[in-house]
């Protein structure tokens, strides 16, 4: 294999790990998203 059929696989195999992670974990970030508009919390202009 080339370099880049090398480092192309790895993209692709790191994109699926990080997309299943993303799944994985999308109802609780999803949860948190809610409890915090619940409690208030409010991105605030100016405040990155």
């Amino acid at each position: 294999m080339r370099a880049k059929q090398v480092l192309t696989a790895e993209a692709a195999v790191i994109g699926g790990l990080v997309l299943a992670v993303l799944v994985k974990e999308l109802p609780g970030i999803v949860r948190e998203i809610r409890i915090w508009r619940m409690v208030g919390v409010r991105p605030r202009p100016g405040h990155a």
